[in-house]
């Protein structure tokens, strides 16, 4: 009997090693299968972040662009504006004669002011600087005196 056994135990012992053999390799073709996929998965994520790396980047490039020539067109819109409201402002102030002598009238008067003003100040300055002039010859004028009538007292 311990022979059947021995025969039943290794019967039992090589079923249990084949199965374990087949579970082993059924689980590595499993894992091998997980790897694949997994890096597949890994290829598209890094292939689809560098994808969406690039589209950024061609995004900035062509925002810069549009930049560069949009830009001089609306400064030039904006100038082409000012230039029209001006001439149309001018226009509609100068429509008639009697606006436009109006008109010149007021920067004779606005000149005038400016001229008189202008000449008050030169006045102010030249009497200003006469006064200081005047201060500074008497004080000198002054101290020659005093330093004159020391030097004849001593000698």
């Amino acid at each position: 009997m311990a022979t059947t056994t021995t025969a039943r135990g290794q019967k039992a012992a090589a079923t249990r090693k084949r199965n374990a053999t087949r579970k082993s390799a059924t689980a590595t073709k499993a894992n091998a299968k997980r790897t694949a996929a997994s890096t597949k998965t890994t290829a598209r994520r890094v292939s689809s972040a560098a994808s969406a790396e690039s589209q950024v980047r061609t995004t900035q490039v062509q925002q810069i662009a549009e930049r560069a020539v949009l830009v001089p067109v609306g400064a030039s819109l904006l100038a082409r504006d000012n230039l029209v409201s001006t001439v149309k402002g001018i226009a509609t102030k100068y429509r008639s004669r009697a606006s436009l002598e109006r008109e010149i009238k007021r920067y004779e008067r606005r000149g005038a002011t400016a001229r008189n003003r202008f000449e008050r100040q030169v006045r102010r300055t030249r009497t200003q600087f006469e006064r200081e002039l005047r201060q500074r010859r008497h004080r000198v004028e002054k101290l020659v005196s005093n330093t004159s009538d020391r030097i004849t007292s001593v000698a």
